[in-house]
């Protein structure tokens, strides 16, 4: 197969995945570069339309399709017992089925193809029937999975393959149909967030304190850029640069080509775990300072932050102009882009460290007060 068909079928596939996110979010962050940015419309004001008890603490990020919101957890906080993956009828917050696993689903899981993937602290991928929950296949790795997976095609475009990073130090690119390993990638380190995707190739920090960039199509290393401390979030990648932060108090801005980086912003002395957003000038994340940071793309000079009450853990969604984070201090937070202007909050009963999954004009997120909550227009 030539270079040029390999190309168009990977750019085929970009292509769908941002053509569905309208409508659906698929995945954490939204779309396979992990950009955090959601489209179509949102109230000034948002309405709680539904909660649903999810029994224990709920720190993965919800994921939303064919009108469905899927969510993992703990099933017993306190007891520390079984996992769970939920998955929510969008309208009424009614439980269609639930799946259980031997510990915590702290990642956000993916919707593809009628099918959900999902991995857990238990150290197993799992892939489920997204109607009834049914386990189609599960893969093993060596040690928990904290981040959520992601996705590609084969380089003759007929397969789909699944990617997801274990505490074990691998990267692990699995048949989609089948959970077999395609291929495997060994990092120096844990790998605690969720791959990247863009102009065919995955990228991804973890504790070895390196960006490592993959060629997917093989699975072999392309290029590692130090990232000068270990990573604790998800990298975001548009355009030919990917923004992360890492423990040493320092947001990055890494040209991937020139394997460099570009600029650096660092504030006050604390880390950012958050993963970032992007909008076509900006880029938004959390500090474990309580602020949510907005930053100028092409230079990180500040253009506002904004205050909360407590750690900012959770990662931002930006949406019709708006940008919505959790905070530590249990509320989740909408404002305004332009600005940092506060426009709406809604208090919960424990820290929100899970991010918001906007899809249809309603947004879905969890709470460690052991609820899920789904807001939007104020119904009539």
């Amino acid at each position: 197969m030539n270079v040029m068909r390999v190309w168009l079928i990977l750019l085929i596939g970009f292509y769908f995945s941002f053509s569905v996110r309208a409508a659906d979010w698929p995945l954490f962050r939204g779309d396979r570069g992990l950009t955090g940015a959601a489209e179509g419309k949102l109230p000034e004001k948002l309405s709680l339309l539904w909660k649903f008890d999810a029994k224990g603490p709920v720190k993965a990020s919800a994921v939303i399709a064919n009108g469905m919101a899927y969510v993992g957890g703990d099933d017993d906080g306190k007891k520390g017992l079984k996992g769970k993956l939920y998955a929510i009828d969008l309208a009424t917050g009614k439980q269609a089925w639930d799946f259980t696993c031997n510990d915590p689903i702290e990642a956000s899981a993916m919707v593809l193809d009628g099918h959900v993937y999902a991995g857990s602290v238990d150290g197993f991928v799992y892939a489920l029937d997204g109607k009834t929950g049914e386990v189609l296949w599960k893969f093993e790795t060596g040690d928990q999975i904290t981040g959520a997976p992601n996705w590609t095609k084969s380089p003759d475009g007929k397969k789909t393959y699944v990617l997801v990073g274990s505490h074990d130090f691998f990267l692990y690119c699995l048949d989609a149909k089948t959970g077999e390993k395609v291929w495997e990638y060994e990092s120096e380190n844990y790998i605690n967030g969720s791959p990247a995707l863009t102009d065919g190739r995955t990228m991804f920090g973890g504790c070895d304190a390196l960006l490592h960039v993959i060629d997917i199509t093989k699975g072999e290393r392309e290029k590692v850029i130090n990232a000068n401390s270990y990573i604790i979030g998800s990298v975001a990648a548009d355009a030919g640069r990917v923004y992360v932060g890492h423990h040493d108090n320092e947001f990055l801005c890494i040209d991937l080509k020139a394997g460099k980086i570009i600029w650096n912003y660092k504030d006050r002395l604390f880390p950012y775990s958050s993963s970032p957003a992007l909008t076509k000038d900006r880029v938004l994340f959390g500090g474990q300072d309580k602020r949510l940071h907005c930053l100028r793309r092409d230079n990180g000079e500040v253009v506002w932050t904004f205050a909360t009450r407590g750690q900012v853990n959770s990662s931002p969604v930006v949406c019709d102009g708006k940008v919505l984070v959790g905070s530590n201090d249990g509320r989740l937070y909408m404002v305004s882009l332009d600005q940092g202007k506060s426009l709406w909050s809604y208090e919960t009963d424990d820290s929100i460290t899970a991010s918001p999954a906007v899809a249809g004009g309603k947004v879905v997120i969890g709470s460690e007060d052991g609820t899920v909550y789904c807001f939007g227009a104020k119904v009539k």
